[in-house]
């Protein structure tokens, strides 16, 4: 595969989760937040399943044997998944399509910050001040007129911590099992009976619940979980990070679009600049370290 179809395996992965925002709001029906979102991963499990027992054959043919840790890992990072699922989900339906997408992208400033934190790895200058334009075009896109936000962007702002947390478990169980397709299969289950479980002690969904929300079960776990999270696998095997986070990262703009089509939803220009804000804070922390003013003293 060359690296133009992989960029392009990425857009096309952004494209469907950019339009998923809109599914996420206005296809749940009566279904819980929880709920809705254990049935649209376990449905992504079943459909990755098939590629992800092709390559657990293959990595035992290969002598590998997935450890207790392992497992531990991926129950781990199924469980961080589905906590950053659910506060997505809570706070779509409670703000706008275009907030909700434009803020869930804050996850790509966040990683490299908590990587610094939690596992030591330094990272380059330029994600102080992008970090900081992030806040500042969170809130201008908010539209508030008050210094606190709409509750639902605060809902989905803490959900941006776990999918960076996500992020970084993603990455490092991949490496360590060298089966990125096992991986997403075993995040996939977890997510899915532990949404279900919860879902059912929580909210206590009825058959005629799950009936209502069909249509976007459908959509989510077929395209949004199944198909684009494996597309993202696949792309990011042949193109650099960089590239990959920058592409993904389009998702924002995808949703943006699709509020304004589907839900006759409008950005102002105060808030567009906002929106405008943290995508530049986005790429540069994905460029600036691989510009040539980085390289020679990228890291401090």
């Amino acid at each position: 595969m060359t690296r133009l179809q992989a960029n392009l395996l990425l857009a096309l992965a952004a494209m469907i989760w950019g339009s998923s925002f809109v599914v996420q709001q206005i296809g749940t029906g009566t279904l819980g937040t929880i709920s809705f979102t254990g049935s649209r991963f376990l449905l992504g499990a079943f459909v990755v399943l098939p590629l992800a027992l092709r390559q657990l054959a293959q990595r035992r043919r290969e002598g590998y044997s997935f450890s207790s840790r392992d497992r531990l890992g991926i129950l781990c990072t199924g469980l961080v998944l589905l906590t950053a699922a659910v506060l997505q989900q809570h706070g779509i339906l409670r703000t706008s399509v275009t907030n909700s997408g434009f803020l869930t992208a804050l996850y790509v400033p966040l990683v490299p910050v908590l990587g610094l934190l939690l596992l030591r790895r330094r990272v380059h200058f330029a994600i102080w001040p992008a970090s900081i334009g992030c806040f500042v075009g969170t809130y201008i896109l908010s539209g508030a007129n008050e210094v606190s936000l709409a509750v639902g962007d605060l809902w989905v702002i803490s959900s941006t911590l776990f999918w960076a947390g996500h992020v970084m478990l993603v990455g490092i169980m991949a490496g360590r099992t060298q089966a990125p397709l096992v991986v997403a299969a075993g995040q996939f289950l977890v997510c899915g009976l532990g949404g279900l479980l919860l879902g059912y002690v929580v909210e206590g969904p009825q058959a005629a619940d799950f009936a209502g929300a069909l249509w976007g079960i459908l959509y989510m776990g077929i395209f949004s979980v199944g198909m684009a999270f494996t597309l993202q696998v696949v792309g990011q095997r042949h193109t650099p990070a960089a590239d990959a986070a920058i592409i993904l990262s389009a998702e924002t703009v995808f949703a943006a679009l699709g509020g304004m089509i589907f839900l006759g939803e409008r950005l102002s220009l105060f808030q567009l600049s906002g929106a405008l804000l943290i995508l530049a804070g986005i790429l540069a922390v994905e460029l600036l370290p691989h510009s040539r003013l980085g390289r020679p003293k990228a890291l401090d």
